[in-house]
């Protein structure tokens, strides 16, 4: 078996990797970490380097032949030196160093959104990612994070994103006026989804309106989105409650409400239905 190339945790390697368990250090080097061959496989295009225990390096070859085909550094470490590098309370025995990867908030309004998720006020990071993950899964062309969210690379935000994070657009950092502001000017109808609407989403859904483009905002897991920012909005409309549940979790909201905008927009005369010639 081949000998681990890092074996110190006082490494400067190692040590510049633990450090970006804090957003300060993560914003400072615009760097975050990355964990599991799940999520290294996924993020190859963004790898700085690869940091891999013997053992699993062997077990996941074509992740490591594909870092390297992507000019990033693989090292081999020992299972304690990965261990301290990852956020997990079980290591998978991979953990990768990315590049950030937000985009300027101008450039998804160039590309004239037709669905866009935008997270007002999340500060769990979990829900963050979850609902990233939701709206790639609902074909989603971008996710914005205002001002007032979490920080789109905490571990566990890009965890519960699973890969997804890799897969579209993601501004973040702006104000949720200028979000609100330049979705309109791009053509999108802004729906605030709040237990306080006045519509629901079934008459939405009845009524056609979902099949143009649509920003849905989504707002704190405790207490929803700021009479503020629901006045923001062109509709505040809420997921109908048909059984007997006090309510729904963000994530759950944000799918039904994402999924329902793409069943729409695929319909005859929805607007993913147009072909340019």
């Amino acid at each position: 078996m081949a000998t681990p190339e890092l074996t110190s945790l006082k490494s400067p390697r190692v040590t510049a990797a633990r450090r970006l368990a804090k957003r300060s250090f993560r914003g400072r080097e615009r760097r975050f970490l990355v964990e599991g061959p799940q999520a290294v496989r996924e993020a190859v295009a963004h790898l700085v380097e690869v940091y891999v225990t013997v053992e699993a390096a062997a077990r996941h070859a074509d992740i490591v032949a594909a870092a390297r085909a992507a000019g990033a550094p693989v090292l081999t470490a020992t299972d304690e030196v990965v261990a301290a590098m990852s956020d997990t309370v079980t290591p998978q025995g991979i953990v990768g160093l990315c590049r950030f990867l937000d985009v300027p908030f101008e450039e998804i309004l160039a590309a004239r959104p037709r669905l866009v998720a935008v997270l007002a006020h999340v500060r769990d990071p979990g829900n963050a990612g979850t609902v990233l993950r939701c709206a790639d899964a609902a074909g989603a062309d971008a996710v914005v994070l205002t001002d007032a969210s979490v920080d789109l690379y905490n571990p566990k935000s890009v965890r519960a994103s699973v890969g997804s994070l890799f897969h579209l657009p993601v501004a973040v950092g702006v104000p949720v006026e200028r979000a609100v502001s330049g979705l309109r000017q791009a053509g999108a109808r802004v729906v605030a989804a709040d237990g306080a609407g006045e519509r629901d989403l079934d008459t939405e859904l009845d009524e056609g309106v979902l099949g143009a483009p649509t920003a849905w905002i989504f707002g704190n897991e405790a207490w929803g989105l700021p009479e503020a920012t629901r006045a923001l909005a062109d509709e505040v409309v809420r997921v109908p409650i048909h059984g007997r549940a006090e309510s729904l979790n963000l994530a759950t909201a944000a799918a039904v409400c994402l999924y329902a905008s793409a069943r729409a927009q695929r319909a005859p005369g929805g607007c993913r239905s147009v072909t340019s010639t």
